[in-house]
């Protein structure tokens, strides 16, 4: 379908501007922040033409202005896409700032499906040129930064290995089920296991801790066989089945459930391993050569230390926040690396975005260690407020952190966590009810976003404020 820029405007938008309807004011200064940097969009549309034979013909769709104003808006109201959708088509400010004017808004789906076609690349892109903008009009120096980080939870259930095994063979009977009813000629002897599988697995999830000294191993035997069957019926049935000579719909419906069947029997085959490996060999097996869910594989086991929440499932995400609230690094990582291996990078970041080290570069005991401070001092940092991580510390450690500076530095630093908590609670960050890690990276990058405009509408507010201000 096509893409088009700029949208025509009706002579019912023009009466709109007539009668002096405005946005929300916060809403009005990112409008007009977004207005000023137009080219934030290109690599929107870049991302919505690709792969288009004919991206200049066909249907029109949404622009990459819409598409882009509209995923700001759903990440600083947090809504889902239905109210998103709702609101757009209820309202005519949200219809102006959203460049939808008197256009018809499109339903829900349609947003999910332009905003999945966004790269988590490209949104990186953007958050970085609002940065630069944000610097070029003198609201940020850089001469503060700190930096924590968190974990963004994956939606998935609690996982174990009885409900992980489950979850193969449930999806994988679905699956086949939904590929016979395709194939006019079926796809012959299936054998359809749930009932036993979830049986055991039930089994499993009440037994006691003195039940499982005995009954433990048996059942796990049992519901790995079943799997295994499950899982070698499946492959059979993939390499049973023939393309019709029916309609192209059918047949390209055939190969995609052919191949989801094929990654799920991969999944499975995985699960089956590391079960045999713990339950059976007894075996501990490693943290990144598990999985934690066939549903959301790239899910990573984090654990910070926490009392309350001692595992968590998702990753880990790194946020660098300047000292007047803007975020102007943020990193999804791999695994559970240490906090420490990210000092080096974000102060290496930091001075290729600003021309300079930050003065204070502040943080929590988890970032410290000799290499750290090395680090910082090579930097340039004149005050490197990180606290010492145990160990006993030196008279001259001891008296530097009960210096007013460094105290200074930590209640500077304790706000990171604040900002950490509107992420979670106001953009919609603390679980990614998304599917695949380039959608994950996505949401998280949409929610900085987010922030780092309405950081900018309320800096603009001051800095204009102060302008406006009549000389005593």
């Amino acid at each position: 379908m096509s893409r088009i820029r700029e949208p025509q405007r009706s002579f019912a938008d023009l009466e709109f501007v007539q009668q002096g309807i405005e946005l929300e004011p916060t809403l009005k200064r990112i409008a007009a922040f977004l207005d000023t940097h137009a080219t934030l969009v290109d690599g929107v549309h870049r991302d919505l033409v690709r792969g288009l034979k004919h991206p200049t013909t066909g249907r029109t769709g949404l622009t990459a202005s819409q598409v882009l104003r509209s995923l700001i808006l759903m990440r600083v109201k947090n809504w889902d896409y239905r109210e998103l959708r709702e609101r757009i088509a209820d309202g005519y400010t949200l219809r102006h700032f959203t460049d939808f004017d008197s256009q018809s808004v499109p339903k829900h789906d349609a947003f999910n499906r332009a905003f999945n076609r966004v790269t988590a690349a490209t949104l990186q892109a953007v958050n970085a040129a609002v940065i630069q903008a944000a610097i070029t009009l003198g609201l940020e120096d850089g001469t503060k930064l700190r930096v924590d980080t968190t974990v963004v939870e994956t939606d998935i259930h609690h996982p174990t290995d009885s409900t992980l095994l489950w979850d193969a063979v449930r999806v994988l009977t679905r699956l086949v089920r939904q590929l016979h009813d395709q194939v006019p000629a079926g796809v012959g002897a299936f054998t359809n296991r749930t009932r036993s599988a979830r049986r055991r697995m039930r089994e499993l999830q009440r037994m006691t801790a003195m039940e499982r000294h005995t009954q433990q191993v048996p059942t796990y035997r049992a519901l790995i066989h079943i799997t295994d069957q499950v899982v070698a019926q499946a492959r059979a049935v993939v390499a049973r089945v023939r393309l019709p000579k029916g309609p192209l719909s059918t047949r390209v419906t055939i190969e995609a459930l052919c191949q989801e069947i094929g990654d799920y029997c991969d999944l499975a085959a995985r699960v089956i391993r590391q079960t045999r490996r713990r339950v059976l060999q007894g075996e501990q097996v490693p943290a990144d050569e598990k999985i934690y869910s066939i549903f959301e594989p790239h899910t990573d086991l984090i654990k910070r230390g926490k009392e309350q929440k001692p595992i968590e499932f998702g990753h880990k995400v790194f946020l660098a926040e300047s000292g007047h609230g803007l975020i102007t690094q943020y990193r999804v990582l791999t695994g559970n690396p240490a906090d420490r291996d990210q000092v080096a990078p974000s102060l290496e970041r930091h001075t290729d975005l600003f021309g300079h080290a930050p003065d204070l570069y502040s943080a929590d005991r988890g970032f410290f260690s000799a290499a750290t401070l090395e680090v910082c001092h090579t930097a340039g940092v004149t005050c490197p407020c990180i606290p010492q991580a145990g160990g006993k510390r030196s008279a001259e450690r001891e008296a530097m952190e009960k210096s007013r500076p460094f105290k200074q530095g930590q209640r500077f630093r304790a706000g990171i966590e604040g900002r950490i908590s509107v992420l979670f609670r106001g953009r919609g960050m603390k679980r990614a009810l998304v599917e695949g890690r380039e959608h994950f990276d996505l949401l998280v990058g949409a929610a900085v976003l987010a922030n780092n405009l309405l950081v900018i509408a309320a800096l603009w507010r001051r800095q204009h404020a102060r302008r406006r201000r009549p000389a005593a």
